[in-house]
């Protein structure tokens, strides 16, 4: 490999939540081109996926302080090592911290958005940071539209789903409908949506809720006074060793993201291709990039975001026509393994930054992601399928 690896900056680390993140350092591991990793604060403290095993050895935590100091403890770190570039997780402190190292280290830098962290950087700032680096790489149309509003040049690159460990299996008996939403308890989750319109519903069902947060006592309070505590199960969160066994039970996953009162939301969810995978319908809001995923009618459902009725509504129609439910997921699991399948996406991205870092990395695929916008139908224009 020319002129050394490429230094990654992330934030958290291990983060049960990014395990785009982990993918990512886990392909650029396995072919050579990782040389460092450096974690701007500890990890979440939730037991990690399994994988995070391979990295955890490899992981430096700075120390605490400003961007330029933690810049600072990173060069000194690295020991004059030779590196190729410094590429950063996220547009927000690790991007920052990579710049001043770079600068340092008369190396270039870059970093990959994702959603929120690019909102957490002043548009003024965030234009002149993406200018400056050599590369800036969005996994979504969502986050792509921050940096358009920047004049700043982006890369999109769809981050995948590992096709083996999530894959599809027969659905569970028709009754009760078993529902399944996944992620972390927080107010742009819409998890407190969800509850509501699973409290409309006049066919039996079961939900299970799988994640942790600072929510979870306010979503315990709703699921009692709608009288649901039968019915609605705060499981705690789960990693990738547990996760598709949930999946296998589950008829429907339901993804009811909305936009928060501070303006957060959620790009792409993990759970949405996790799901699609699996072969299972999903019903999510019409919120971030979910939709380039969604297919309302093939793949699931789009309703609008933060509309209870309007859940209540597609899951009652999926209710009564149970074999659809498994067409859905048949499709779903297909635009998986045409668009986002983890080893194509990790290809994408480990071949992109050989690039811009000048890597000796092996061309070859076209570098297509797939990743188009599509529309989304309203339920209520649905007719029953034939």
């Amino acid at each position: 490999m020319s002129h050394g690896g490429i230094a990654l900056v992330v934030s958290g680390f291990p983060r049960r939540s990014e395990t785009f993140a982990l993918n990512e350092l886990l392909a650029l591991e396995a072919r050579g081109m990782l040389a460092a990793v450096f974690a701007t604060k500890p990890g979440d403290g939730q037991p990690p996926h399994p994988d995070c095993a391979r990295l955890l050895d490899r992981v430096q935590l700075l120390p605490a302080g400003s961007p330029a100091e933690q810049a600072a403890a990173l060069v000194e770190f690295l020991g004059g090592r030779p590196l190729a570039g410094i590429h950063a997780y996220f547009a927000h402190t690790p991007a920052e911290v990579a710049a001043h190292a770079a600068r340092q280290l008369n190396l270039p830098y870059g970093f990959s958005a994702h959603a929120r962290d690019a909102r957490k950087v002043a548009p003024a700032e965030l234009a002149r940071r993406a200018r400056e680096a050599a590369c800036v790489v969005a996994c979504n149309s969502d986050v792509a539209g921050e940096f358009k509003k920047t004049g700043a040049a982006v890369h999109l690159i769809p981050h995948g789903v590992d096709s083996r460990r999530f894959y599809p299996r027969p659905l569970p008996p028709a009754e009760p409908l078993r529902l399944l939403a996944v992620g972390r308890l927080v107010e742009k989750k819409g998890f407190d949506v969800l509850i509501r319109a699973v409290a409309q519903l006049s066919v039996p069902f079961h939900l299970r809720i799988i994640g942790d947060g600072p929510e979870r006592s306010r979503l315990a309070a709703l699921i009692h006074t709608h009288g649901l505590t039968n019915q609605v199960e705060l499981c705690g969160g789960m990693t990738h060793t547990e996760l598709p066994e949930a999946y296998a039970a589950a008829h429907v996953v339901v993804v009811p993201s909305i936009v928060d009162r501070t303006g957060d939301r959620d790009g792409l969810p993990n759970v949405v291709l996790e799901a699609m995978a699996c072969g299972r319908p999903v019903v999510a809001c019409n919120v971030g990039a979910i939709r380039n995923a969604v297919k309302s009618a093939r793949s699931g459902f789009l309703v609008p975001a933060g509309v209870a009725p309007a859940l209540t509504y597609v899951l009652e129609w999926l209710a009564a026509y149970p074999t659809f439910c498994e067409k859905l997921g048949q499709n779903g699991r297909a635009q998986v393994e045409r668009d986002f399948e983890l080893g194509y996406c990790a290809e994408q991205f480990c071949r992109f930054l050989g690039e811009i870092y000048n890597q000796t990395y092996p061309k070859k695929g076209d570098s297509s992601n797939g990743a188009k916008g599509r529309d989304w139908v309203y339920p209520e224009r649905l007719s029953p399928p034939v």
